[in-house]
This record gives C-alpha cells, structure tokens and sequence, in this order.
C-alpha cells in the first residue's frame, strides 16, 4: 500500500476538519443531561468522578451520594474533602450486600441516600449530581425505578445526572441521555488473584 504524501495527508484533513466543524456548528441544544454507567467491567464511577473534576475545574458544584461504598476510606473523597464550597460528598452505604447481610437495614440506608440525591437534584446550585452505584440498589429492589425516573424527568434544565453501577434498569437506559456500557476484557483480581489497591480500587 502506498503511503499518502504530506500534501495528501493535509488535503484529507482540511475535509475532515470542515466535515466536523460543520457537524459541531449544528448542535444548537444545551441541556443538562442523564448519564448512565454500566457493564461489568471496572471504570464506571471512575468515569463519573473524573466528570466531577471536570466540573469543579469550571467552578460548578457538584453533589455526590455514594450507595452502598462507605465502609471504607477512599482517596477521592480525600481529594474531594479539599474542595468543600464546589463539592458535597456524601458516602453514605455501609458495604456491599453480601457483607451487610441485612435486607430491611439495606433498604433504609438506600431510601435515605436517595433522599439526599433528590435534594441535591432539586436544588438549582448543583449543575452535576452523581448517584453512584445507585444501578445496584435497582437491581436489589431497594428502590422503585419509578421513583428515580420521574425524579431525573423533573429535574432541573441544566443539571447534570450522573447514575452508575453494574445492571442499569433498561428503563433508566432509555430515559437516559447518554450511555456507556464498561466490558470487562481482564482484571487482575480475577485472573491474578491481585487484591484490591490503594489508588486504583479506592
């Protein structure tokens, strides 16, 4: 194959650039969105608070409610601690179901962090919520998925939603704005036997 020459390659790239310029010149709407992270592989809320950093950068307030993380202490909440006027970080879970072991008390725990998450999505000074591994409390049934559609529908105009966690509930996935679905290639802690690390877990 014969490769392009330097005036060849500028050429297909002025097209290109005026094809995407064109294409960005489109987009007129600005709203804030409903954001889904899901799948099994490892990323989702990563994703979610690199999003957060984004938005502190910009000077915007963001609200964090962490579902069933809280039982440990975790780096970005130490980072986040650093920024109390842009940040509210709230982990409020008490660990994972298989260790809780404690249906009733973990349907308490998600009802009053998903109190917390609403009030954050009402109030007009929060332009980013993110609801983290609220996807799981779904799945268990801790909460209606019902309840969770018509609190995003009515939020307000510009604020940014963020929801993660493996199993999103189609119908969060359809009302959602944007969606992305993390796979799992390897992971270290299943092939490896490599224990959960400071910095890359938590």
């Amino acid at each position: 194959m014969k490769a392009r020459s330097d005036a060849e390659h500028t050429a297909k790239m002025k097209k290109i650039q005026a094809a995407q310029n064109k294409r960005v010149a489109a987009k007129t709407v600005e709203k804030g969105l409903v954001i889904v992270h899901t799948g099994p592989g490892k990323g989702k809320t990563s994703a979610a608070f690199g999003m957060a950093v984004r938005a502190i950068g910009h000077g915007m307030k963001v609200g964090v409610i962490q579902f069933v993380k809280g039982a440990m202490a975790t780096g970005e909440k130490a980072v986040f601690d650093r920024f109390p006027d842009l940040i509210e970080f709230k982990p409020m879970g008490e660990g994972f179901t298989w260790d809780t072991q404690d249906r009733t008390r973990d349907i308490a725990v998600a009802r009053e962090a998903w109190e917390e998450v609403k009030r954050m999505i009402a109030d007009p000074s929060y332009t980013m919520v993110i609801a983290d591994e609220l996807n799981i409390v779904l799945r268990y049934d801790y909460l209606p998925v019902g309840e969770v559609l018509e609190a995003i529908e009515g939020k307000p105009h510009m604020t940014h939603v963020i929801i993660t966690g493996r199993n999103a509930p189609q119908e969060l996935i359809d009302a959602a704005d944007l969606v992305t679905e993390m796979a799992q290639v390897k992971h270290p802690f299943r092939e490896q036997n490599v224990k959960a690390q400071k910095g890359i877990e938590f």
